[in-house]
């Protein structure tokens, strides 16, 4: 009799979560399956992305002697839930146990806590801080930052540390991670990989399954493997990694990858281990072949933010996404779904998603993210928005990410203030500004930028809510000082959000 079967999903591709099992005894079983594949409106990039990964795992785990229960989307037998592929294993293995890695979005964690059978759930060995240590951490604090917990999570894993202090005497490096890139900076190309047979088929599954959805499935150069993904992270520490830091929060118009590391596919799917990436951009400091800034600035997206953002969406339960602290209810203009806007910054960003099912941190944050803020757009659409077009996007990370860093809408749990800006920061940090229909430099004139007008009315409507707020203080007074000026700010404004998707 089978001992146990071993629940592996989509984003769970690590062969150490198998380490409590034995491949003698214990079944894996692996699914395709319909209601993961549409929740959203997926990128067609990412539904392919995770069929080629999981079924070249499947066979790197049958290579190593596992028996693995696997159903393909187009089977004849395929199945619709992940708790009817679990079920049918049920019947044809009759197990004594169920195990399963818990899994990273509500939804899944209740519909395997209601499955007829009882499945043990463990937390996900993959992370460092624990769901029991980060409650214990946030008991009693009224605002959950970043960066303390950031610093927590240096102290344990010993990053970048010499005894208790950080290397350099500095906890955090981001002021010397903000500058622009011209046209003369050197930029690294992206690793790309062949197609092999196995994602070939993937492809034509997807194009025929799931060819009217948002974005562009081919070409399709990511890895699929943990060989190709270790290769493009190798690539990333020998090519990038020595200027990342300084250029992260740059943009330019027609480059898409600049100086990132693009492995957050590969770290959320279980291609890499986050820890060990971390070391390993560690070592690159210590061996003089890359800088601390830029090192600093990697780590802390790692073990700072994405533990971060796991933690958050586990502590605040599964109304968090439901969050609307600021009462946005603006539907999602329509250009998000097209890129067709006369507004350089944000064409450039959604037609490189629609592309590459990839956009940085500050495209999201500042382009896309900010503008659906000053808008008004409700945070429920921009969510689902962003979760359904990135390759790398799985609620654990991406609500807290969109839901409470960019659209403020957890009423401040995860940010301090809210991330606005009018067309200035765009300008300092991208050449988009160059060749826009509108004009950064003009305020309230009919060609003027929409992110200026904007950003007061942002500001002025939300003055009962915001205006105490101590890192908004200097904006309020100087919207005060413009007494002789809001009234045309706010009438082009208005203006702007009658003809939202016209913009």
């Amino acid at each position: 009799m089978t001992r146990g079967l071993h629940l592996i999903l989509g984003d769970q591709l690590t062969p150490s979560l198998l380490d409590e099992c034995d491949p003698d005894r214990d079944v894996v079983v692996m699914a395709e399956v319909r209601a993961e594949a549409t929740y959203v409106s997926h990128h067609p990039k990412k539904i392919a992305f995770c069929f080629s990964a999981m079924r070249h795992f499947a066979e790197e785990l049958r290579d190593d002697g596992w028996t693995v229960d696997y159903t393909k989307y187009d089977d004849s037998d395929a199945k619709t839930s992940i708790s009817e592929a679990l079920e049918a294993a049920v019947k044809e293995h009759d197990p004594d146990e169920i195990h399963a890695v818990e899994p990273g979005e509500h939804r899944l964690v209740k519909e395997l806590s209601d499955f007829k059978h009882e499945v043990t759930m463990r937390q996900d060995p993959r992370f460092i801080s624990t769901a029991e240590a980060f409650e214990e951490w946030a008991d009693g604090r009224k605002e959950l930052r970043m960066e303390w917990f950031y610093r927590d999570m240096r102290k344990q894993t010993g990053l970048l540390m010499e005894g208790d202090d950080p290397v350099g005497g500095k906890w955090n490096l981001d002021g010397e991670n903000r500058e622009a890139a011209g046209s003369d900076v050197k930029l690294p190309e992206p690793r790309t990989f062949e197609l092999d047979k196995v994602t070939e088929e993937v492809l034509d599954l997807v194009e025929k399954e799931f060819g009217d959805n948002f974005g562009t499935l081919r070409p399709f150069k990511f890895a699929v493997t943990r060989n190709d993904a270790e290769a493009a992270f190798d690539h990333f520490i020998e090519k990038a990694l020595p200027d990342f830091g300084t250029y992260q929060d740059a943009m330019l118009t027609g480059e898409r990858f600049l100086f990132h590391s693009v492995i957050s596919p590969y770290l959320n799917a279980g291609l890499l281990d986050p820890l060990d990436v971390c070391r390993r951009a560690e070592q690159a400091y210590h061996d003089g072949d890359a800088p601390l800034n830029s090192v600093e600035g990697f780590i802390r997206q790692i073990i700072g933010w994405r533990e971060y953002v796991r933690r958050i969406y586990f502590h605040d339960g599964p109304g968090y996404t439901k969050c609307n602290g600021l009462k946005a209810n603006r539907s999602l203009p329509k250009y998000y779904w097209t890129g067709e806007t006369d507004m350089r910054c944000m064409s450039e960003a959604i037609t490189q998603t629609r592309d590459e099912a990839y956009a940085h941190h500050i495209q999201r944050l500042m382009i896309t993210g900010n503008f659906a803020l000053l808008a008004g757009v409700d945070p429920a659409e921009v969510h689902e928005w962003y979760l359904a077009v990135y390759i790398d996007a799985y609620e654990w990370v991406e609500a807290p990410n969109t839901i409470g860093m960019s659209q403020y809408a957890d009423g401040g749990l995860m940010g301090s203030k809210p991330y606005v800006s009018g067309g200035n920061y765009i300008n300092k940090m991208s050449d988009y500004c160059k060749n826009c229909s509108y004009k950064v430099s003009k305020k309230t004139e009919e060609d003027a930028c929409p992110f200026n007008a904007l950003y007061w009315h942002f500001l002025d409507r939300h003055r009962k809510k915001l205006g105490a707020n101590t890192r908004l203080g200097n904006m309020y007074r100087t919207w005060d000082r413009m007494a002789d000026k809001q009234e045309a700010y706010l009438r082009r404004a208005n203006d702007l959000l009658e003809r939202i998707d016209d913009l």
